[in-house]
């Protein structure tokens, strides 16, 4: 049986067999099902990423089988989100320039990071460190993130440049004045989409495929309409003097930057190899030195930041020559006379070494490389491993949120029982095991999962045949993918964001506590006001809830009790119910510990200030859930100066754990076992017995 136990916990798909064939047929239907909506909705993520569209693919691919075969759900689908995805581009994209070789590599540190995290937490059994973050700070998170990720699409949608700074809103703002330069075929191409899209939900037999079949139309028609048009030039085919000298400046500013971030690596081996062998001396100088290239490449991206800003507003026209000659680039309206161009509208989609990639079409996903993604190590710095670890943490920790919320959503219904330790081990295998495998971090997927449920899936086989059929895409479909709009893969992630946006669910959370409605209100706006940098949105929304959950243990409800015509205790307050002159009845509502201590003694003196005639005070303490050395020690000297003052203090319904405590610190003995009582019934009816037989020695009172 050991053993049986220990291979399940090193092996748990093996909980899966025997499985008969109508089972397996389930699972490869489901799995089939699901990869047909996975298949383009990857490659958007990819896109919202900021990583080549095939990264999505290959996200859906080694996560996802080892996310099925290690984690505890059997129906929970492993794969690239949009909310992670924009999470890599808002962690990396300060570090790097989308889409190049250092951001492919930083992706696939951030995705060892991620799975290191999660697994260590999951080996550890702390899968309850997701509590910490709690549900109005990811409902504001949420609903912020949806909008970002919305608004983010908006240069794919209409074919228009987007700014690259360190503020998001910023960047939107530049955006919004590009919208006369609209590219009209791309937005055509958008509307298109989603009216189609839409269209092609309603109908029963094609709703679930329909992203496919809108994918593979419109596909087909940019092909056939020639949307993309691109080509390439060098900068001395500018002839605009202006113009060329500003695409050079920019060139020479990133190759600097390049050669600086270079240097920075080399002289942090310095550094640490100085570190290791004590020269403090050298360390220090290569730490200032390190820090003024770091300011010098920051002020460079500034300003090439605003150059590419100016860039982006500069159309041109392309003057006709003869065969196998460069052509002239001239700013459109500043061509001389006698100069034929062609009817085409051009403007500058990338600069690289010594050239310029020119687009005057739309924008389409290109060449993906055929074939399964290859072995790759991430490549290991400290430098970088400093940078993402904050990031990869807040990363790790909503990836399993959202991870573990839909796995037990679907256990509900298929009376499956979820271990969170074990999820988050299967969840950290499957992010360890892509990032060797280029993939970016991956997490459970809320519309893949459902459609494995819906579809009936019975085992983590399901997600075997989606990985599956996501390779045989890789191997043999990606040549029919070139002509696909990048403008599609934006609609596609609009209608998936679109649930993320819950206005009611914020009402409801506001209508149910103020203090909750007031995180998820800071949150949200904290997250897009500091967005690309969405970890802080968490972080803050975080603390400002253990913060007011302290505050509010601080000050927990004080009831003084009165007696009803029925002779039931309520707060007398609340009833307008006369107190008694015999005795004050207090009801504590809360774990006494060192944050409300202090309360606790002040509320327990001013109710005796209040009705000093009283000789007796009882503490209810059937609300009282834990106690621990401070609140004990508190009550210690509540009883001592009450003693003095000849005021019997006594105890009611106080829980086991509190008495334990009271027990193992010797307090019971030195109040008295006779003071505490089951109830507060059977408190008061021994004090009145004692007050009727006022001539009889009294046991509660102290002995002078």
């Amino acid at each position: 049986m050991a053993a049986n136990k220990l291979m399940l916990r090193l092996f748990p798909f093996l909980s899966w067999f025997p499985i008969n064939s109508i089972v397996l047929r389930d699972d490869l239907i489901a799995g089939i099902t699901g990869a047909l909506v996975l298949v383009p909705k990857a490659m958007a993520y990819a896109q919202l990423s900021g990583l080549p569209v095939y990264f999505g693919l290959y996200t859906a691919f080694i996560p996802a089988l080892l996310g099925a075969l290690w984690g505890s759900s059997r129906q929970l689908a492993t794969g690239p989100v949009a909310v992670v995805s924009l999470m890599t581009a808002a962690a990396i994209t300060p570090l790097a320039v989308p889409l190049t070789d250092e951001y492919v590599g930083l992706a696939l540190l951030l995705t060892l990071l991620v799975g290191l995290i999660q697994f260590g937490l999951g080996v550890i059994k702390l899968g309850t460190i997701v509590n910490f973050v709690s549900h109005p700070v990811i409902l504001g998170f949420m609903n912020a993130a949806a909008i970002i990720i919305g608004l983010s699409q908006l240069d794919m949608l209409l074919g228009i440049p987007k700014g690259r700074s360190d503020s998001f809103i910023k960047d939107i703002w530049e955006m919004l004045g590009y919208l006369p330069q609209t590219h009209w075929p791309t937005l055509a191409m958008s509307v298109f989409a989603l009216v189609l899209m839409l269209m092609l939900k309603k109908i029963p037999l094609i709703a679930k495929p329909s992203v496919l079949v809108v994918v593979a139309i419109t596909a087909l028609i940019s092909y056939n309409v020639g949307f993309e048009h691109k080509g390439k030039a060098t900068f001395d085919q500018i002839a605009t003097p202006i113009a060329r000298d500003l695409v050079t400046s920019y060139a020479a500013a990133d190759q600097q930057i390049n050669t600086m971030m270079a240097e920075i690596t080399a002289q942090s081996v310095q550094l640490r190899a100085a570190q290791k062998e004590g020269d403090g001396r050298a360390a220090a100088d290569l730490g200032h030195t390190i820090d003024l290239l770091r300011l010098d490449i920051h002020a460079l991206k500034t300003d090439n930041n605003g150059r590419m800003n100016l860039i982006n507003q500069i159309y041109f026209s392309q003057a006709q020559t003869a065969d196998h000659q460069p052509a002239a680039l001239y700013v459109r309206g500043t061509a001389p006379a006698g100069i034929q161009t062609d009817d085409r509208v051009w403007h500058i989609k990338k600069i690289g070494k010594g050239e310029m990639t020119l687009m005057s079409g739309g924008d389409v996903v290109g060449n993906i490389p055929a074939g399964l993604p290859t072995l790759r190590m991430p490549s290991l710095s400290l430098d970088d491993l400093s940078s993402l670890f904050s990031a990869a943490l807040i990363i790790a920790l909503v990836a399993f949120m959202e991870s573990i919320s839909m796995a037990k959503a679907m256990a509900t219904k298929s009376k499956q029982i979820i271990d969170p330790n074990q999820e988050l081990i299967g969840q950290g295998i499957a992010n360890i095991g892509g990032a060797f495998f280029q993939a970016y971090p991956a997490c459970g997927s809320f519309t893949g999962s459902a459609i494995n449920v819906q579809a009936g899936a019975k085992t983590g086989f399901a997600m075997v045949f989606n990985g599956i059929f996501v390779a045989v895409t890789l191997l043999f479909l990606t040549p029919y993918l070139y002509h696909l709009p990048k403008a599609v893969l934006a609609v596609i992630i609009l209608l998936a964001v679109t649930s993320l946006i819950t206005p009611a669910a914020i009402k409801h959370t506001w209508q149910a506590s103020r203090i909750d409605g007031m995180v998820t209100v800071v949150t949200f706006v904290v997250t897009l006001i500091a967005a690309p940098h969405l970890d802080k949105g968490i972080m803050v929304g975080t603390v400002l809830s253990l913060f007011l959950f302290l505050y509010h243990t601080m000050k927990p409800r004080v009831a003084i009790l009165g007696r009803r015509q029925d002779g039931t205790l309520h707060d007398a307050n609340v009833d307008n119910l006369p107190t008694s002159n015999i005795v004050t009845a207090v009801r504590f509502d809360g774990r006494l510990y060192f944050a409300n201590v202090a309360y606790f003694e002040d509320a327990v003196l001013h109710t005796i200030a209040n009705n000093p005639e009283a000789p007796y005070v009882l503490i209810v303490g059937d609300g009282i859930n834990g106690i621990d050395s401070s609140g004990e020690e508190v009550i210690h000297h509540l009883v001592e100066r009450l003693n003095e003052n000849g005021i019997v203090m006594l105890f009611a319904g106080l829980k086991k754990q509190v008495l334990d405590v009271m027990q193992a610190t010797g307090l019971c003995d030195k109040i008295g076992k006779g003071r505490f009582f089951p109830s507060a019934d059977l408190a008061l009816e021994r004090i009145l017995s004692r007050t009727e037989n006022a001539d009889e020695p009294d046991p509660l009172r102290p002995s002078h």
